[in-house]
């Protein structure tokens, strides 16, 4: 049964992401990186309460290839936590993630994700709602306040003692959204005082990054910075690893730990198509590798014209050929 106390440190996550983290993605992911902890989109615990077919076919998983697999939830109301978290646990999912980060308008204005940072009672309801419904650990992802890291450590004080098994937190509060640096000294601060274990997530676009950041924490959750570049997980496990780097040295920079060329990276971008296509269908799959297929040809030569052709695809054979000209 998985535990997030007894797993390997330092522990390395795909963020979950609304519109990304699809099985394709997490099952791409899991090949380059097998030991990375994936996660599912963020889902709705009155929807998956009441049954909603979409929602309940989102948490669809390969238990042969995804595992650890943590379900993402969101909601405000404890005894929909309760039941979703059941149904959560009987479809065999390693791990419930409490959403109390998202910035989006859309979320926050139910009072969900980022929302319940105002509301710690609440939150912490829900934590207690959710761990009395389940057996497996119970984890949130936050971020380091409203407005200020002032109150992170107390709020995330009262997730602990309502039951949470781990924290993820996002280095920026609800008002800065995505914008500005990520700050994760709050993080290394709530980490002295908490004593399940603390990821920390934002702003890690290389190997290099994610080992000067990963300080007194235990492991490191990468989002944005997968988009187009899945690669980066196997490169920040081998350096996270690796025990030359224990100690990160500002003039040594650590190279990552396969130079692809864009031509050596087209058989993995394939199997990505492939993969999508299988699990959702020819027409949805290849219109949800479109977002994809824009990331991945960024800052290489002629990406403007390739990019203008691949939002178009409609096939697996449509990106071949594309790719087969660069």
């Amino acid at each position: 049964m998985f535990s997030w106390s007894t797993t390997d440190r330092p522990i390395v996550a795909l963020a979950p992401m609304a519109g990304v983290t699809d099985a394709a993605y997490r099952q791409l992911i899991k090949k380059l990186a097998p030991e990375v902890v994936v996660y599912s989109e963020f889902l709705s615990t009155d929807a998956i309460h009441y049954g909603a077919k979409k929602t309940m076919g989102m948490m669809n998983f390969d238990p042969e290839l995804e595992r650890p697999f943590i379900v993402q939830v969101f909601g405000k109301k404890p005894e929909n936590f309760l039941s979703a978290a059941k149904i959560v646990e009987e479809m065999g999912a390693d791990g419930i993630d409490i959403n109390m980060g998202c910035p989006a308008a859309r979320v926050t204005s139910s009072c969900h994700g980022s929302a319940l940072m105002r509301d710690p009672e609440l939150a912490a309801e829900l934590v207690q709602a959710t761990k009395e419904a389940v057996k497996i650990p119970v984890s949130v992802k936050t971020r380091l306040g409203w407005e200020s890291p002032d109150q992170l450590i107390s709020f995330c004080s009262k997730l602990v003692e309502a039951g949470a098994d781990a924290l993820a937190i996002h280095g920026r509060t609800y008002t800065q959204k995505y914008n500005g640096a990520a700050n994760w000294d709050p993080i290394y601060e709530l980490k002295k005082v908490i004593s399940v274990p603390v990821i920390g997530n934002g702003d890690i676009t290389s190997a290099q990054i994610a080992v000067d950041k990963l300080g007194n924490l235990d492991g490191v959750m990468i989002g944005r910075g997968t988009f187009g570049n899945p690669w980066i997980m196997k490169d920040v496990c081998e350096a996270l690893k690796s025990s030359k780097l224990k100690v990160p040295s500002s003039n040594k920079l650590i190279p990552t730990i396969e130079k692809l060329s864009f031509e050596d990276k087209i058989p993995i971008i394939l199997e990505h198509c492939e993969l999508s296509v299988r699990l959702k269908g020819e027409r949805r799959g290849m219109f949800e590798m479109r977002k994809h297929l824009a990331s991945y040809v960024k800052g290489i030569d002629g990406a403007k014209e390739l990019r203008a052709r691949l939002v178009l695809v409609e096939s697996v054979e449509d990106v071949k050929s594309i790719l087969g000209h660069y």
